[in-house]
């Protein structure tokens, strides 16, 4: 798991000139290796229980979120599109992280997240 995130792992991050047009191939490309990551993402949560937390916590959130899924996030312009991409990264999380947070906090290595959704 640690070699996919850290070899397989590209999102390039274009101009947004080069995006802003939804069927120019690099728009394309870059939302094809989103998703990918966004499917490797959900692989690598679905270990919990099974791999220690820390370590799933940490391919999971510290790596693949916080460096390349959340660059995407917050270069892609707010509406349907981003609200779409974060529900699907939610998604991926495993339930039991929250059970035992309080009203209000969330974990550690999702602070920038919860920012990005705030905003």
């Amino acid at each position: 798991m640690k070699k996919s995130v850290e070899e397989d792992v590209f999102i390039p991050l274009y101009p947004k000139s080069a995006v802003e047009d939804k069927s120019s191939p690099c728009a394309k490309f870059q939302e094809r290796r989103f998703w990918s990551a966004v499917k490797l993402l959900s692989n690598v949560l679905l270990w919990d229980g099974i791999v220690q937390e820390d370590t799933v916590r940490d391919l999971g959130l510290s790596k693949l979120l916080n460096r390349y899924l959340l660059l995407n996030l917050i270069n892609t312009p707010p509406g349907p599109d981003n609200i779409e991409k974060c529900k699907e990264v939610v998604a991926c999380f495993p339930e039991r992280w929250f059970r035992d947070l309080g009203s209000g906090s969330t974990l550690p290595e999702l602070l920038n997240f919860c920012q990005h959704l705030l905003q």
